[in-house]
This record gives C-alpha cells, structure tokens and sequence, in this order.
C-alpha cells in the first residue's frame, strides 16, 4: 500500500511560482513511478508530469512543458512540482499519483488527497 500527502498548493498571481510536495510512504513505494494529475472546475482529471523512481526519467506534458518540472528526493520519499510562469489556467486541484507505470492516460492506483492551486490573473 502506498499513501501519498500533497502540500504546498496555494494563491499566486499569474506569471508566478509555487512548488508541491508530495510525501510518500509504505513498503513498497520505490517501485512506483511518481506523478501529477490535476483537475480544473469542470473538466476532467489531466495528466501533467511523471517520473521514475528508479531512473529519475521524467515525462511532462505539453501543456506545461517548458513551465513545470518534476523531481524526487529519494532518500526523503518526496516528489516535487516545481511550477514557474503560472497561468489562470493552471487553475485546479493537483494530486499526487503513484503507479507501476504513468503515462498520459493513465487511471492511477494511488492518489493523493489532492492541494489547491490558484493562480489570478
């Protein structure tokens, strides 16, 4: 079983930076690969990033690619968003998932609790 706790979302105004964390436990969470989905009001859940936790390859989408970045911290169990020129669009509730495999369409297994982001223009 793997629990994942997301923090760090918030209030920003566009054009500017947060990051998320997201904290990882149990047995056998060294074997999932580590990601972010994010849902808009509206719309449905959308894959933004993953990486590997054994490789550290990464996968962005589209959408934010060039603007976010994910990294880990193995020895912590921590998985961060780094999220820089933020747009309204950017808008929505960013949950932590773990899977054997994540790609962009993806249903994961474990998911977070989820942490608001909010970006005013």
């Amino acid at each position: 079983q793997v629990q994942l706790v997301e923090s760090g979302g918030g209030l920003v105004q566009a054009g500017g930076s947060l990051r998320l964390s997201c904290a990882a436990s149990g047995r056998t969470f060294s074997r999932y690969t580590m990601g972010w989905f994010r849902q808009a009001p509206g719309k449905e859940r959308e894959f933004v990033a993953a990486i590997s936790w054994s490789s550290g390859s990464t996968y962005i989408a589209d959408s934010v690619k060039g603007r976010f970045t994910i990294s880990r911290d193995n020895a912590k169990n921590l998985v961060y968003l780094q999220m820089n020129s933020l747009k309204p669009e950017d808008t929505a509730v960013y949950y932590c998932v773990a899977d054997r495999v994540l790609t962009s369409t993806s249903s994961p297994t474990h998911w977070g609790q989820g942490t608001q982001v909010t970006v005013s223009s």
